[in-house]
C-alpha cells in the first residue's frame, strides 16, 4: 500500500513580514555605534615656573605701587626709579646694557610661551580609553622595563637594553648564540605582542638591532 504525502502548507507562501516588536529585527544603524574617544596627551601643571612668574609680577607690581603711591603723597621717589628713568633716556637703544637686557627678556618670553602651548610630561604616555571616563598614562620607564623582561625571556639573548619613546621603542639586544636574525625575528615578535599589550593609544613602532657582545681581551 502506498501513501501519497501531504503537501506542505508554507510551500509557495511569501515570508512573513518581520514583527516591528522584537528585538531581533530591530536594524542597528552605523550611528548607533560608540564613537572612538579622542586620547591626547597629559597636560603637565607646572607649578615652579607659575610660582616663580607669579612671585615676579607681585613684587615687581606692588614695589612700583608703593613707590608711586610714595610720590603721590609728596615723597619722593626712590632711587631705582629714578636711575632707571634717567637710563633709559639717557642710553642709546644700541648699548650693550640695553640689548643684553632685551633679550633675556625675549628669551624668558618665549620660554613661558613654549611652556603655555606644550602639554609637556613627555614621561607619561597615554593609554587607550575604553571608557569616557577614565584616563590612564603609562610611565615611559615602566613601558620600558616591561618590554626589557619580554626580550629577555627570548632564547639566546644574554643582555637587553630598550629606551622607549613617544613614537619609537629602540631596542638594543646582545645574544652569546643563535643566528642574529633568528633572535632578531624572535625579539621583534615578543615585543610586538608586548607593545599591543600594554595597550598605549599610540603604539610606538619598534626598531630591534642585535649583536654579539664584545670580545675579552
Amino acid at each position: 500500500m502506498t501513501t501519497t504525502p501531504e503537501p506542505d502548507p508554507t510551500r509557495g507562501r511569501a515570508p512573513d513580514p518581520p514583527d516591528p516588536g522584537r528585538p531581533d529585527d530591530v536594524p542597528v544603524l552605523a550611528s548607533d555605534a560608540p564613537a572612538p574617544t579622542r586620547v591626547r596627551r597629559f597636560w603637565a601643571v607646572r607649578r615652579i615656573p607659575a610660582a616663580l612668574l607669579a612671585a615676579l609680577v607681585l613684587g615687581g607690581a606692588g614695589l612700583l605701587l608703593y613707590d608711586v603711591a610714595a610720590v603721590r603723597a609728596d615723597r619722593t621717589a626712590m632711587a631705582w626709579r629714578r636711575e632707571l628713568a634717567d637710563a633709559l633716556a639717557t642710553r642709546p637703544l644700541d648699548d650693550s646694557l640695553v640689548v643684553t637686557v632685551a633679550a633675556v627678556a625675549v628669551v624668558l618670553g618665549l620660554w613661558l610661551l613654549v611652556l603655555a602651548a606644550t602639554p609637556g610630561l613627555r614621561a607619561v604616555l597615554p593609554m587607550r580609553r575604553d571608557h569616557a571616563d577614565i584616563r590612564a598614562g603609562l610611565d615611559r620607564d615602566a613601558a620600558a622595563l616591561a618590554l626589557r623582561d619580554r626580550a629577555m625571556e627570548v632564547s639566546g639573548v644574554q643582555s637587553v637594553r630598550v629606551r622607549v619613546g613617544r613614537s619609537k621603542v629602540g631596542v638594543r639586544a646582545v645574544s652569546h648564540f643563535r643566528a642574529l636574525d633568528e633572535v632578531r625575528a624572535d625579539v621583534e615578535k615578543v615585543l610586538a605582542a608586548g607593545v599591543d599589550e600594554l595597550a598605549l593609544a599610540h603604539p610606538p613602532a619598534l626598531q630591534v638591532r642585535v649583536a654579539r657582545p664584545p670580545r675579552k681581551g
